[in-house]
């Protein structure tokens, strides 16, 4: 099969590779659609940690072109969307439902290979039929069940005020479910007008251009003093994950969900509030809860369905799979600003 094949930090090729057969309990899908998460460029560019030749891509869907004896939940020509972790089942963590933090995990895109090629085996309980939602948007069922991951957990309350750091793909998502939460109103929270643009226009009440405005100053301004009642991290700044603590109110509650590359020091002001205003803090990680995958996937299918989630305005940028090399460059040389960019097939 053709595919984008990564042989060391930062060489990509479209070759030829070999798919191994697919086993009694897989099915192998074609491709039609892989998003880039957020997390593969700096993997994939700086600092890959996983077996080599690799194909990256976990964020994918396509459609059932062969199967194994022994799958009975899906059939041939089914559409579906690839769950791309896989659990231990085994471990303490998994035992008690708490997939996303299996001890002994597999991944298809790192340890295995992923959606970036023509055709991909996948174990037939990590696929889940997807009707007629468009190949594009399936791609995104995986972010977008991320962001509910963390919104579930959270538990927003109707009549919430709730500040959204960072209005990248998952900060976007996270504002929608919270608007479906029945959150009162979002504050969103980036150092770019276009993702600020694009904040408003999926349902964030007010917006912050960072660079532009101090937040904690506005969000304490916006809130008579108090602070919001929930503070999401979606950006994986030590800037943001300091905020955080504090635009938060007293016994509010702080989830961060952005991947951190930096270490962080704390001001006394931030430290303090930890205490001094009984925080409530969680980390979120993954997108999986019981029975597995868990209802973020079940509802996120379900939600897309029904239109109540936009997603097809999220996608900045397509390329081919032949292409992939060029989508990476693009993100690497910092030139362009992008949101979701996703490799098509026909």
């Amino acid at each position: 099969m053709k595919a984008a094949v990564l042989h060391s930090v930062g060489d990509i090729r479209y070759e030829d590779i070999d798919i191994k057969p697919y086993g009694d309990d897989e099915v192998k899908i074609k491709v039609m659609a892989a998003g880039i998460c957020g997390s593969d460029p700096p993997r994939a560019l700086k600092n890959w940690k996983y077996p080599l030749p690799a194909i990256l891509g976990h964020e994918f869907a396509g459609y059932i072109v062969e199967k194994g004896k022994n799958v009975k939940n899906v059939e041939i020509g089914d559409r579906v969307v690839a769950i791309p972790f896989e659990p231990c089942f085994e471990c303490e963590y998994c035992k008690k439902g708490h997939f996303s933090l299996c001890e002994s995990y597999g991944m298809l895109g790192a340890q295995s290979y992923g959606g970036f090629a023509e055709f991909v085996n996948v174990k037939a309980q990590n696929v889940l039929k997807i009707g007629d939602i468009d190949y594009e948007e399936a791609a995104m069922i995986e972010p977008l069940a991320v962001a509910l991951h963390g919104v579930l957990n959270i538990k927003p309350q109707v009549g919430d005020t709730v500040a959204v750091l960072g209005a990248g793909t998952i900060g976007q998502l996270t504002i929608q479910w919270l608007k479906v939460a029945g959150v009162e109103r979002v504050i969103a929270v980036d150092i770019s007008d276009k993702k600020i643009s694009e904040a408003l226009n999926l349902g964030a009440d007010v917006a912050i251009n960072a660079l532009k405005e101090n937040p904690v100053e506005r969000i304490l301004e916006l809130t008579n003093g108090m602070g919001v009642d929930i503070c999401i991290e979606c950006a994986g700044s030590k800037i943001t994950q300091e905020q955080c603590l504090l635009v938060t109110k007293k016994k509010g509650k702080i989830g961060y969900q952005g991947i951190g590359h930096a270490g962080i020091e704390l001001s006394e002001a931030a430290f303090e509030g930890i205490f001094r205003k009984e925080l409530n803090i969680q980390g979120f990680w993954n997108s999986y809860s019981a029975p597995f995958p868990g209802q973020e996937w079940i509802k996120s299918i379900e939600y897309v369905k029904q239109k109540k989630i936009r997603l097809k305005e999220l996608i900045s940028h397509r390329f081919t799979l032949e292409d992939t090399a060029k989508a990476f460059k693009m993100i690497g040389d910092r030139k362009e600003e992008y949101n979701k960019i996703m490799i098509v097939q026909d």
